[in-house]
């Protein structure tokens, strides 16, 4: 018999009963479960819901990739100088005429700069009952926010004002961002929105000498621009003046020069002699000639350190002049703050000598430097390279009084009578240094004091003659002091 005619046994005949069953079973159960109302509603519903996910995702990267083939984003951080520009430029009036510009322009949010003055006699045509007062002026700009301004017709601009989370580690005050988003076939207006923003903020500047100090790590405008003072109301000695502003010129005009020839481009300036000669008012009144910013930095500042000095003096303000007042005193103090050697966080004469003319020493710059003592100053400071010029602004010549007197009365004195009085007087009390009288001493002004006995007799010059005598400077020997005390000293 062939294995093939062997019959089966019984459990190999209930595995193949089942087996045959089993396939129309499982096909009839799922059968059932979708024709289930519940089952297929679920089923149903998740396609949906896949769907309308996908859908979503699709539609917000087609938004996002739309918007980057139809948008342009410019961010401009606070810390930027155009910031402030812009700011400005958005506050300005504009035309809105139209059923579209009265919808989409909106300033919802707004700020407000607030700048005062004192309205006084010589502000031009100004009524009599105003005078006296303080004047204020409120510049309204966009708040922190988002906004839409219309630039020309056709073309809106969105503006995005925010408050960043970190904090600037100069100032402690927030970060802000200003963002402009336009129509990328309109991005070719930025070039004009920051160009007419640069021009209203120079506008805003017109006459006027804005100082910078420094804040730690950053350059700050120190408080308003002030009004440029006149190169003329500023009187040195003759021909002092004239040459220090024909120096200046002839470097400003040599840059090409320098560059052809490996030379670094600074300049630098040592103006000494006593206090009251009018050094710093001459550096104010240079910048107001040149259209020039002054940054100025206090070397005697706590915290200020040779890496903080020499970064500051890379990144000078453009067209401005670095004034580096009392350089002597500075440098003293630091020596006498730290009698134990320790000099911690100060700058050295070395870090100055480095900032001036080292390898981080920064180019395209105009220096000047001033000192009542010049011998106090290290002989490696005002070698040629760190200061190219030295000028001793001194006490009131006989010609700077003579060219005071006339700014001061020159439209009451037609005939000059007054100013031969007030230069004999001057002469008779010595103060010009040149007395040939053995009883009277010489000594010397300054132009600041002839320049206060002249505003304390405004249009009076024989109240300034008589005054004459309050110009000899006062002398705080030991026996005067001591001989003052006792006077005021109780019995």
């Amino acid at each position: 018999m062939s294995a093939a005619d062997v019959p089966p046994t019984a459990p190999a005949a209930e595995a193949a009963a089942t087996a045959a069953t089993a396939a129309p079973v499982s096909a009839s159960g799922l059968d059932a479960l979708f024709k289930n109302p519940v089952f297929a509603g679920g089923i149903g519903l998740a396609g949906l819901g896949a769907a309308a996910a996908f859908g979503r995702r699709a539609v917000i990267s087609g938004v996002a990739m739309l918007r980057r083939q139809m948008l342009v984003n410019i961010e401009i951080s606070k810390r930027d100088p155009s910031y402030t520009w812009v700011l400005a430029w958005l506050a300005q009036p504009r035309d809105n005429t139209g059923f579209l510009a009265r919808r989409l322009t909106r300033l919802r949010n707004l700020s407000v700069t607030t700048t005062t003055k004192s309205v006084g006699p010589g502000r031009g045509s100004v009524p009599d009952d105003v005078q006296g007062r303080t004047h204020a002026d409120f510049r309204v700009q966009p708040g922190f926010g988002r906004h839409i301004v219309r630039h020309r017709p056709g073309v809106y601009i969105a503006v995005k004002r925010e408050k960043a989370s970190t904090t600037s580690t100069a100032t402690g005050e927030p970060h802000e961002t200003l963002t402009l988003t336009l129509l990328w076939p309109h991005r070719h207006v930025l070039g004009d929105v920051f160009t007419e923003a640069h021009a209203l903020a120079q506008s805003f500047q017109q006459g006027k000498t804005v100082v910078y100090t420094a804040r730690r790590m950053e350059w700050a405008v120190l408080g308003k621009p002030r009004l440029k003072r006149p190169l003329g109301s500023v009187i040195l000695d003759e021909g002092v003046k004239e040459r220090i502003v024909a120096d200046v010129r002839d470097f400003l005009a040599a840059q090409q020069w320098y560059t052809d020839r490996g030379v670094p481009y600074r300049r630098g300036y040592l103006l000494y002699g006593p206090p009251g000669t009018g050094k710093t008012s001459f550096i104010q009144a240079l910048a107001g000639e040149l259209d020039y910013s002054v940054a100025m930095i206090n070397l005697s500042e706590v915290g200020m350190t040779d890496d903080l000095l020499s970064q500051l003096l890379t990144q000078l303000p453009e067209k401005s002049i670095l004034l580096l007042e009392d350089v002597d005193a500075a440098l003293a103090n630091r020596r006498q703050r730290d009698p134990d050697g320790y000099s911690g966080r100060t700058v050295t004469a070395s870090g100055l000598l480095n900032a001036l003319d080292g390898l981080a020493a920064g180019e395209d710059r105009i220096a000047f430097l001033t000192t009542n003592h010049i011998d106090r100053l290290d002989p490696a400071l005002i070698r040629p390279g760190r200061v190219d010029m030295m000028v001793r602004i001194g006490e009131a010549t006989r010609y700077q009084a003579a060219q005071m007197w006339d700014r001061y009365y020159g439209d009451i004195d037609a005939d000059a009578s007054g100013r031969q009085r007030f230069l004999a007087r001057l002469t008779e009390l010595g103060l010009f240094g040149d007395s040939q009288d053995p009883a009277v001493p010489r000594r010397h002004t300054s132009t600041a004091a002839i320049q206060g006995l002249f505003q304390f007799n405004k249009d009076d010059m024989d109240g300034a003659i008589n005054m004459a005598e309050g110009l000899i400077p006062r002398t705080f020997e030991p026996e005067a002091l001591a001989a003052e005390s006792s006077i005021k000293s109780p019995a």
